[in-house]
């Protein structure tokens, strides 16, 4: 292994805490990562971190080695970008939820291995909000409120919840004119965010839970929607997963002007320092596609 790896798995050591977490974002095994950290100590003669069950923390020496190391990988990278021959080269691990990563961020990462021939990606498509120090995570599309402030976040859009039901459902039972008409509807609820049986609206500022006695639960988003379109009943889903179907009218929204939960959508990743080349060229190249998507766009 070449000094600048060495730097490197020292900084994930102590980005991630642990050599297990430091083992997964390099997507190296924990037991080289060991034998690195260890031969490392011995060469410089002293101990780098302080190791107890659940972290590791740097010693005064690690500190500094620390320091120094982050200066040295920044001015390598920006020697390496600022000339214009060196191709862009490596693996990115990017994770999106799954109606979402499947529809519009696949192909993003298809067009960037376009830009970048020898680069590799290796997309994570999970409606689990992954750890992205401990999976070993380059960049994640979030949606919604994000939970962990230690994250870098970039916004790049919104969506928002919205009603829908099939042409043929409407013309059978008709449309519902208030919330509480929900009730004496057909309605099919997505069980896969949680087991009570309710949509929550906000009506002139004020929140108002609907109850429901769902004639459909389903735990996962396509079956959702093939049975909004079979007419199987009211579906509340995001307006990204049912933007073309309301676009070829399979699909007509109920509660059109009702006022709904605005939900983010973000580009996360660890740290903005030292940020691989690789991982910036994803960034600006997902934001400038991010921007003609009309599905997360006020909708």
């Amino acid at each position: 292994m070449d000094r600048l790896e060495e730097l490197e798995v020292f900084i994930a050591i102590m980005d991630a805490g642990s050599l297990i977490g430091a083992s997964r974002k390099l997507r190296r095994s924990a037991p080289a990562i060991t034998r690195l950290l260890g031969s490392l100590e011995q060469r410089i003669g002293t101990r780098l971190v302080e190791r107890t069950t659940r972290h590791m923390a740097p010693t005064e020496a690690g500190t500094r080695l620390l320091q120094h190391a982050r200066q040295v990988l920044s001015e390598y990278e920006q020697a390496v970008q600022e000339d214009p021959s060196a191709p862009m080269r490596g693996t990115l691990r990017v994770t999106a939820p799954v109606v979402f990563g499947r529809r519009h961020v696949a192909p993003i990462v298809n067009s960037y291995l376009d830009l970048y021939p020898e680069m590799r990606v290796d997309l994570v498509i999970n409606d689990r909000n992954i750890d992205l120090i401990d999976e070993g995570i380059d960049i994640a599309v979030r949606i919604g409120l994000l939970a962990d402030t230690s994250l870098v976040a970039r916004r790049v859009g919104q969506v928002q919840s919205v009603l829908v039901a099939s042409p043929d459902y409407i013309k059978r039972r008709g449309k519902p004119r208030t919330l509480t008409d929900l009730s004496s509807h057909d309605v099919i609820f997505n069980s896969g965010f949680g087991s009570t049986s309710e949509w929550r609206f906000r009506v002139d500022g004020r929140d108002q839970v609907v109850p429901l006695t769902p004639r459909l639960m389903v735990n996962e988003i396509d079956a959702v929607l093939l049975a909004a379109k079979a007419g199987r009943g009211i579906a509340r889903l995001l307006s990204y997963q049912v933007a073309d179907e309301l676009a070829n009218g399979s699909l007509v929204r109920i509660f059109p002007k009702m006022e709904t939960a605005i939900l983010p959508v973000h580009l996360v990743f660890p740290s903005a320092r030292l940020m691989a080349p690789k991982s910036r060229a994803f960034i600006d190249h997902a934001v400038a596609r991010f921007s003609e998507l009309r599905v997360i766009q006020k909708y």
